[in-house]
């Protein structure tokens, strides 16, 4: 799937949630935190998927991508992304086109009350703000259609902004990185946000790369159901992916002594 919200917190694990990612980025310090990018920059460099929005960073284009990857397959996204950019190839063009004219674009891909917001948010931006998005989440909040993470995305994927984007992916990622099981407790969003603030380099570039590549990797690789722990890149720093091949060397000791 693309796009899809943080799981809702629960009340019974607010206490273990705040504390346990970040005692593994206190305890090994500056080391944790290098090792864990360098590898996850390294495995997206050779394994990244061609992807049009990928290619951009108009703020417009970024934007119609992060609304059609909510709820919705990227192969499907990507059949629909340059047809709907070539008949609204700009927030203008989009503000001044008809409900229906909108609609018609989006047939297909479903969840269709993301396409009046989007048209309903390009004629607020092109009201309010001069035809222009704005460039920090703060605001990018305030408009139709868009939540923190779709504020964080366009931030950092058009403007570059040392953000985080939280996503189900990157959720499920920091989860099993940086707690010990994958029956990790379902954290708050709070402290999912507050770890990947921490986690996101400084520098716009490669604030850039790493929302991508942790994004990437919970799409190809730390998938929801039977995740691909062999071929991690940041298994050797997974507190979930240590544990698993820890209890796996347990099983096999224990075969052999049957």
């Amino acid at each position: 799937m693309g796009r899809t919200s943080t799981p809702k917190p629960h009340p019974r694990t607010e206490k273990s949630s705040r504390s346990s990612p970040f005692s593994a980025l206190r305890r090994g310090g500056q080391g944790v935190r290098t090792a864990f990018t360098r590898k996850l920059l390294a495995w997206w460099a050779r394994a990244a998927r061609d992807l049009p929005w990928r290619k951009t960073r108009d703020p417009y284009r970024v934007l119609v991508s992060e609304f059609m990857l909510q709820q919705t397959q990227v192969s499907r996204v990507a059949e629909y992304y340059p047809r709907f950019l070539e008949r609204f190839p700009d927030l203008e063009t989009l503000a001044r086109a008809r409900p229906r004219a909108v609609r018609e674009a989006w047939d297909g891909l479903g969840y269709y009350a993301r396409a009046s917001n989007l048209h309903a948010l390009a004629r607020v931006v092109s009201r309010d703000h001069d035809g222009t998005l704005p460039d920090e989440p703060e605001e990018l909040i305030k408009l139709p259609g868009v939540g923190r993470y779709t504020a964080g995305a366009v931030a950092t994927f058009a403007y570059e902004k040392p953000v985080p984007a939280v996503d189900t992916n990157v959720s499920r990622v920091l989860r099993r990185v940086f707690w010990r099981s994958n029956h990790a407790p379902r954290t708050t969003h709070r402290v999912l946000w507050n770890l990947a603030a921490a986690l996101v380099p400084k520098s716009g570039k490669s604030a850039w790369k790493f929302n991508q590549a942790v994004m990437e990797l919970g799409a190809l690789i730390c998938v929801a159901r039977k995740p691909r722990c062999p071929e991690c890149p940041v298994r050797p720093v997974c507190r979930t992916g240590k544990s698993r091949r820890t209890d796996a060397a347990g099983e096999n000791r224990s075969s052999k002594n049957r």
